[in-house]
């Protein structure tokens, strides 16, 4: 595709450069172009660079993963200097470098993102979540997994200005505890997924309040979250009709007894039933697993 468009640019074959530019190619051409080789695009010429850059203003999502595993600062700041009218924004590959300083720009001009991927970025600060929740009213989608800069005040912040937030990944946000899990779910009753993963200061409180306060919840995320016990499971049966899955690994006080509940509803889970888990272990020690009629 990147070569049938330098290509258009020899007389043979006419000016691809004819075509409307806001109408045809900017919404229907340019977009099903990897961002990368777009890029490369701006070298061919002076029309296709103000084409380029007409499309970068114009464009609804950028995935930083499209431009290889690592994309300069630099590189960064200029291609998303002018876009106001982002939907979607993944920064996981910015991780090494990406600060509230180059950040807090975009999120200030973009007030239409309903998707944003933070994953792993340890260098922003809570006043990034704070733009965040200031700048965009219509976010549905956020994943600050492994930011351990957000703290419970952020958190109250994105909870009052979010409310139609539908998925939530905070794993390994160790600053957050029950209280301000508690807050988050209270205003934000439209959640249908929630990872609460790797935070030992997350229990039975956040998860019974998160049942009672989201009953579209569709996906929890609990692994490793050591405090959380069966009577919150339970609850969480209760409460949450639709519940499709459930993650509980290595939270060692929760037992068969209150996951049998949500296993015969067909709930998705990530351990295994104990007679299960017998076998696969005596497998591992005999080299066979007896025959077990599992029905009895």
């Amino acid at each position: 595709a990147l070569w049938c468009l330098m290509m258009s640019v020899t007389p043979t074959r006419g000016c691809l450069l004819d075509l409307p530019w806001e109408d045809i190619l900017v919404p229907h051409i340019l977009c099903h172009l990897p961002l990368q080789q777009l890029l490369s695009l701006q070298r061919v010429s002076k029309s296709f660079q103000s084409l380029i850059q007409l499309y970068l203003a114009n464009m609804r999502c950028f995935d930083s993963s499209q431009i290889g595993p690592a994309i300069p600062r630099a590189a960064f700041v200029n291609l998303l200097k002018d876009n106001e009218v982002l939907q979607q924004l993944a920064l996981q590959n910015c991780s090494d470098w990406l600060t509230d300083r180059e950040l807090l720009p975009v999120i200030g001009q973009n007030h239409h993102l309903h998707q944003i991927q933070l994953k792993g970025c340890a260098q922003l600060s809570r006043h990034a979540l704070v733009a965040i929740s200031l700048s965009c009213p219509n976010l549905r989608q956020l994943s600050l997994a492994h930011c351990e800069w957000v703290d419970s005040l952020s958190l109250r912040s994105l909870a009052d200005h979010c409310k139609a937030l539908e998925a939530v990944d905070l794993t390994a946000c160790r600053q957050l505890k029950d209280e301000a899990i508690c807050y988050l779910v209270q205003k934000c009753s439209k959640l249908k997924s929630l990872s609460l993963a790797v935070n030992a200061n997350v229990g039975d409180v956040a998860v019974e309040e998160t049942a009672k306060c989201c009953p579209e919840l569709e996906h929890l995320d609990l692994t490793g979250c050591l405090r959380v016990k069966n009577d919150s499971i339970r609850v969480l049966a209760e409460y949450c009709p639709k519940l499709r899955s459930l993650k509980v690994k290595h939270c060692h006080n929760v037992a068969e007894s209150s996951l049998s509940i949500l296993r015969s509803r067909g709930v998705e889970l990530d351990v295994e039933p104990p007679l299960q888990r017998a076998l696969v272990l005596l497998q591992d020690v005999v080299g066979f697993a007896p025959f077990i009629n599992l029905q009895i």
